[in-house]
């Protein structure tokens, strides 16, 4: 088997290194992380699921004027229609912790979601950003037409192989196969088949994925330096796709508290939940998750969940109470370093990956 890191991703996103930056939504993934790994040859992603859409034009302002090289927008392309049914039961057990807090209680009154997604893909297509992805689903088609037609990539995670085959059915230029051991959400497009996400695993994935699509395969899942991606490129993928590796990076968003709690945790730390959003997502186990399954309570549906959640989270980064954030993380936590440059970050993976490849 001929490996070489000069794969065809690199060619067709005009990157030197095949390496992805995890598009991390809700703080982590900043413009400048992207930026230093696009700025260093991988492909940056910028997680906008949470933002706002002027938000995203800034950020994707930011992140030109400090990188001409290619780079991403990360959306979630789920429904954002609140269902309140059992608001009151949950919101009461919210407001326990709440009061743990010290913030206003919630009582039961209904959540709402604002579904600004047509608007930030939206900003995307007008700031002709290079590369789109997409977690949970596909781009709709009328939205995937305008991207082609303005030149951009679009990439879709999959965590099987019915997902990888609908997305290059649908035109993906690549397909990001999400092993179990990746942290953060589930890319699973229906939760009706797998509850909480599919959880086949990366080694098993990946192959299985790469046999069937004609698309370039990014492995995503457990991969932290350059032994991960030679596995990645030797099962058959084009790259890797890491989010983990960077969070404690010096670029990294992530408060103080989630830095010293991902530091801390080792390979058996996390769990697969659906305590903070509704969606299953792998994060360290900490009191929330604790005292949430301990109730007994099935949470609301993501996107109600997660707003419901947001004033203990906001509250807990106030506080550096990390008992209280979504520690999310894969299960390569102790192969994580302390403050390291993104580009050095990169330079450490290329540099491993191409001694082991000769």
């Amino acid at each position: 088997m001929n490996l070489r890191l000069d794969t065809d991703v690199c060619r067709l996103f005009g990157i030197r290194y095949p390496l992805f930056l995890a598009g991390m939504a809700g703080g982590p993934g900043t413009a400048e992380l992207a930026a230093a790994v696009s700025e260093a040859g991988g492909l940056g992603f910028l997680g906008a699921a949470y933002m706002e859409p002027e938000a995203i034009r800034e950020a994707i302002r930011a992140i030109r004027a400090k990188t001409g090289a290619p780079f991403g927008v990360n959306l979630f392309t789920v429904s954002l229609t609140d269902r309140n049914d059992g608001v009151e039961a949950v919101q009461g057990r919210l407001d326990a912790i709440r009061d743990r807090l010290g913030i206003e209680r919630a009582g039961a009154a209904p959540v709402r979601t604002p579904d600004r997604f047509e608007e930030q893909v939206q900003v995307v297509l007008d700031e002709r950003v290079p590369v789109i992805s997409t977690a949970f689903g596909l781009l709709p088609e009328r939205l995937a037409a305008r991207a082609r037609e303005a030149g951009m990539r679009i990439v879709a995670m999959a965590t099987t192989v019915r997902e990888a085959m609908l997305a290059e059915q649908a035109g993906c230029d690549a397909v990001v196969a999400q092993g179990a051991e990746a942290g953060g959400h589930r890319g699973t497009f229906e939760l009706d088949e797998h509850p909480m996400g599919a959880a086949v695993g990366t080694f098993a994935l990946v192959p299985q994925i790469a046999d069937r699509v004609r698309i370039p395969v990014i492995a995503a899942g457990g991969i932290m330096d350059g032994r991960g991606l030679v596995a990645a490129l030797a099962l058959g993928a084009q790259g890797a796709q890491l989010g983990t590796r960077f969070l404690t990076a010096a670029e990294s968003g992530a408060q103080a508290a989630y830095r010293k709690a991902l530091l801390g945790s080792t390979e058996e730390s996390t769990v697969i939940t659906k305590a903070f959003s509704g969606r299953p997502a792998r994060g360290i186990r900490n009191a929330f998750v604790r005292e949430w399954e301990a109730g007994g309570l099935e949470p609301l549906p993501f996107p109600t969940q997660n707003t419901a959640t947001r004033d203990i989270r906001g509250a807990a980064a106030k506080q550096g109470n990390a008992e209280y954030l979504s520690l999310w993380a894969g299960q390569g936590t102790r192969m994580l370093t302390d403050g390291q440059r993104a580009a050095d970050i990169v330079a450490e993976i290329v540099g491993q990956a191409r001694a082991m490849l000769g």
